[in-house]
């Protein structure tokens, strides 16, 4: 490979287009382009969004609504008839003063369904759109209107109807407030002393890393509101610089703890609605240092808790009376690595045993625990992982749950016996791919979602447990057609053997006219750490598609899961990186490789590439790094450079502390390899990247420029990690990375030698 020691610039990539071949030219339907996939919404697909009732006897659905003034309906489907009612017209959602209704981004029915929450006018907060604006409709009197007052727009946060009916509570700006639906007054249920104590929803890192947004629930009774408050004071500010929305730079700072750092100090209280005075619960443990990941009513005057230590090797689950505020532990999960937060938790009838999953047997399996203490015990046997819980059948005895045992790139339902016995397969043989199912209350129905790698979505709902199919949903005609005519070849998946007994999964996409007496270039697409799997059977959209253009242009594009990936090949698989992110993965993807050289020789082994985003962008510095007489190319897309910058609850669920694991956060970061680079580089990130900062990437630019590295780099202003925002983004990115693989890593064929 091509010595780059005595090179030491960096290149700015600006605003291009790629030339179209003649064949795009005349829009050859066979053949891809960037801009085809990307801006054309050519290859948009169908899907089916619906919602059970909850006595399961039908669904849901928003529809286009045959009113003048348009919008949409809710219309409810009877499971059985398919007989269509519309529930709420479109014209009862427009405005008083107002011409068309409003745009419904989410809703949600009183109990006894006389009463309509409309959520609209939703604006993004980090990942989501969680912030907007809440109508309530009197389905009966037809009277909407708007709740929160004198509140500026797009400034209300997860609304909810009681138990009761009387009232919407909602979070603004850090703290909870009551709204009576009768004589329409709002008072303030939490009123915290600093701007920096938040109350009824999550900062940074909890949002990011536990998943947790809507910060408070409503008791049974309706009666009180137990919620989640986070003290950030003390937390460190990361801030960022937006330098082209105004004339002078503005900046965002928020708190974000990175690896050691100060956390928030998190607590849970109830509130009395009737006198608004905030309990809280006495939760053991310093506040700082633990996490409550999970909180919720478990029944009248009883609150469930789950509790994670830092280093999140323990997960203590437990019961907390909501009089005398004592919390007991009814469940310890332990582990030598870390241990999983679950939502999967389902209360049997008797309000005395629910669900859990864990993995302490070494598979990921479903038990059934009980709050007094008892020792759980197993409901799913066998060296398998339940991938998903979907249903707990009690009346029928059954639980419905997703896995794969025999192939970890696919997924099945199977049920089985509450009591552990009579397994069964339920997606019926001869369905390959990735199979989904959202279940009916009361479990005889459900909305069956299913694709595979290079066919797309399709849903249909199915009569259970014999899955006999009622009527489809969405079908996709038209995405299948324009896919049917492309130039291409079906996917290949296979497992690649590294040797010692490790397996590792992987797909494998080849051009359509590939020779094998020729030499193909080599493109790895890799993500590689513990929140993700790449080599999965299931359509893949628009990535799918940026794919096979590349195959369709001469390259062999594969993707590799390597050990510690989020598969279901129990927990040894996945947990075998611990400490070692970073390191086992870019050792497991480099054995693969070359394993797969010796195999196939119509593989070049002097064009090999890697790319990926996030971890993957990481893996792909890594990768080319360590291995620089293996990979010809990499392409890093909003990477973390080095992970003492990451934020504390991923970083050190996965690595440990950094004063425990000083040589494994050093060996796993790449910056710290940077000195080995030898052939070319592309690196990737947005400025306003709240997640992966753009902070890392300049401390590898700068460890780059020290050591006389040759790299071309991309900045995209106050993009975020997604680097979506903003017109034609996504589109200048994916015409950015073809371009830069089409000089950096010559595509077509060679004679082989």
């Amino acid at each position: 490979m091509t010595s780059s020691k005595n090179w030491s610039y960096t290149l700015l990539i600006v605003a291009f287009a790629l030339p179209l071949s003649a064949a795009e030219k005349e829009e050859d339907p066979s053949r891809l382009s960037v801009e085809r996939i990307f801006s054309s919404g050519e290859f948009s697909s169908e899907s089916f969004p619906a919602r059970w009732l909850p006595d399961g006897s039908g669904y849901v659905c928003l529809e286009r609504s045959d009113d003048p003034s348009g919008g949409r309906d809710l219309v409810r489907h009877d499971a059985e008839t398919d007989q269509r009612e519309i529930l709420v017209s479109a014209a009862h959602l427009v405005p008083p003063g107002e011409s068309k209704p409003l745009r419904i981004d989410d809703y949600a029915f009183s109990q006894d369904r006389s009463l309509l929450l409309i959520y609209t006018n939703s604006k993004r907060v980090w990942r989501q759109n969680t912030r907007g604006d809440y109508w309530v409709l009197d389905r009966a009197g037809r009277e909407l209107r708007k709740l929160g007052g004198d509140a500026p727009p797009s400034t209300l946060m997860f609304a909810k109807f009681s138990p009761t009916g009387r009232h919407v509570a909602y979070v603004r700006q850090g703290n909870i407030y009551l709204e009576d639906l009768r004589d329409h007054g709002i008072r303030a249920l939490t009123r915290s002393e600093s701007l920096e104590v938040i109350n009824g929803t999550f900062d940074w890192v909890y949002e990011e890393e536990l998943s947790l947004r809507d910060g408070f629930r409503f008791s049974p009774d309706g009666e009180s509101i137990a919620y989640w408050q986070l003290d950030t004071r003390g937390v460190p500010g990361f801030v960022m610089v937006n330098n082209t929305d105004v004339l002078y730079p503005r900046l965002t700072e928020f708190k974000y703890p990175k690896v050691g750092q100060q956390n928030s100090a998190c607590r849970v209280g109830v509130v009395a609605l009737a006198d608004g005075k905030t309990r809280w619960l006495d939760v053991p443990g310093c506040p700082r240092e633990h996490y409550i990941a999970r909180m919720d009513w478990a029944g009248p005057g009883r609150i469930i808790l789950q509790q994670l230590n830092r280093r999140q090797n323990t997960n203590r689950v437990m019961l907390a009376d909501a009089e005398t505020l004592q919390a007991t532990t009814i469940l310890t999960e332990t582990d030598d690595a870390w241990v999983d937060v679950h939502d999967e938790l389902t209360w049997l009838a008797d309000g005395q045993r629910f669900t859990w999953l864990s993995d302490r047997d070494g598979w990921r399996h479903v038990y059934l625990a009980s709050r007094t203490g008892e020792a759980p015990r197993l409901a799913t046997p066998g060296d398998y992982d339940v991938i998903r819980l979907l249903h707990v059948d009690e009346p029928g005895g059954w639980l419905y749950y997703l896995a794969s045992p025999e192939n970890p790139t696919q997924r099945y339902l199977y049920r089985v016996r509450l009591d552990g016995t009579g397994t069964q397969h339920v997606t019926p043989s001869g369905q390959p791919g990735t199979h989904d199912y959202q279940i009916a209350p009361h479990g005889r129905w459900a909305i069956h979602r299913f694709s595979s790698f290079d066919s797309p979505p399709t849903a249909e709902l199915v009569e259970l447990p014999d899955h006999k199919t009622v009527r489809p949903l969405a079908e996709n005609k038209s995405l299948r057609e324009k896919l049917d005519k492309l130039w291409r070849r079906p996917a290949e998946f296979l497992r690649i053997d590294v040797g010692d007994g490790v397996l590792l999964d992987a797909w494998c996409i080849q051009p359509p006219d590939l020779d094998p007496g020729k030499k193909y270039p080599l493109l790895v697409y890799v993500y590689g750490e513990p929140a993700g799997q790449t080599v999965v059977d299931r359509w893949g959209g628009n990535g799918y598609l940026w794919h096979l253009m590349l195959a369709q242009r001469g390259y062999v594009v594969m993707s590799i899961d390597n050990r510690g990936t989020h598969a279901p090949r129990g927990r040894a698989w996945r947990k075998c990186i611990y400490r070692q992110v970073g390191i086992l993965a870019p050792a497991d993807q480099a054995a693969a490789i070359r394993k797969v050289l010796s195999e196939r020789s119509y593989l070049d082994p002097e064009r090999i590439g890697v790319w990926g985003w996030s971890g993957g962008g990481s893996m792909s510095l890594n990768a080319i790094f360590k291995y620089p007489n293996l990979y010809r190319t990499a392409m890093a897309v909003a990477p973390v450079a080095n992970q003492r910058l990451y934020d504390t609850i991923y970083q050190e669920r996965y690595m440990g502390l950094p004063g425990d694991n000083d040589e494994g956060y050093r060996r796993g970061s790449p910056v710290n390899f940077a000195s080995q680079l030898e052939g070319n580089l592309l690196i990737v990130h947005g400025t306003g990247d709240d997640n992966c900062h753009y902070q890392a990437t300049e401390t590898l630019i700068n460890e780059l420029i020290r050591c006389n590295k040759r790299f071309t780099m991309m900045a995209y202003p106050n993009r975020s990690h997604s680097i979506r925002e903003g017109v034609n983004t996504t589109l200048h990115l994916r015409n950015l990375l073809t371009r830069y693989l089409q000089e950096n890593l010559p595509p077509g064929p060679r004679p082989a030698e």
